[in-house]
């Protein structure tokens, strides 16, 4: 069942700021299915989301837009393509201070790429130390000549760095319906 004419899907790695974009671009209460995070061997952050988390965003013109995070643990990836249906596209953060980062982008883009053909990505935590730096987003970039996606360096709790994702988002929908 789709909530919403107009829906955005966040998606990515546990831990990528998933449930704080959807809290920082909402004009509601956000419902939030967090609960204790159980596997602290895949990431320390004291809470995850288990479900869906769901916000909305009010365009400038009326047009509500539902907000839908996805859990970011691949054991709950029968949820991703349930909630990814009917959307406008997919947002997808990438914690940047993971200990494997490009692999997390293939992964979640590989599987996402077969649901939406309109995806957005985000890559979050730059001010964590890390041995990575971001010049291996450009060599993926160049690795991977087929297709593009568009690619931000965001911070996923402020609103306008999460927005710019969204209106890229709606952009490259534009586009498509025009081409």
């Amino acid at each position: 069942m789709i909530l919403h004419q107009h829906k955005i899907v966040f998606a990515g790695t546990v831990g990528a700021g998933k449930s704080a974009a959807i809290k920082a671009l909402s004009n509601i209460n956000v419902l939030s299915t967090e609960a204790m995070n159980t596997d602290a061997a895949s990431h320390q952050k004291i809470f995850t989301t288990v479900g869906i988390d769901y916000g909305e965003l009010v365009l400038e013109d009326g047009t509500k837009v539902g907000l839908y995070g996805t859990p970011g643990q691949e054991r709950f990836d029968f949820i991703w393509s349930a909630i990814s249906k009917g959307a406008v596209g997919t947002v997808i953060l990438i914690d940047h201070s993971a200990d494997y980062p490009i692999e997390n982008l293939n992964f979640y883009l590989d599987y996402f790429k077969a649901v939406s053909d309109n995806i957005i990505i985000g890559i979050t935590h730059l001010d964590k130390r890390t041995q990575n730096t971001t010049a291996i987003y450009r060599e993926w970039e160049s690795a991977n000549k087929g297709k593009v996606y568009p690619l931000f360096f965001i911070d996923g709790r402020v609103k306008e760095d999460v927005l710019l994702l969204v209106e890229a988002l709606i952009a490259n929908a534009e586009a498509r319906l025009l081409s």
